[in-house]
């Protein structure tokens, strides 16, 4: 069986002045601080979540 994909996502905005709904959404895609890099199953929900704010992270090349 195939490893599932991965996804390289890196929070480089801050929240600060975003509405709750968006802070939500990079707690949820487990940012704790700002440029850091995390590695994240490639799916439909976690393509939605990066969706929701594309003006807050930036999705790395593997």
């Amino acid at each position: 069986m195939a490893a599932p994909k991965k996804i390289r996502i890196q929070y480089y905005r801050s929240i600060i002045t975003t509405p709750t709904k968006q802070r939500l959404v990079v707690k949820g895609l487990g940012f704790t601080h700002l440029n850091q890099i995390v590695e994240r199953e490639d799916n439909e929900s976690i393509r939605g979540m990066i969706k929701a704010i594309p003006h807050l992270v930036r999705v790395l090349e593997n």
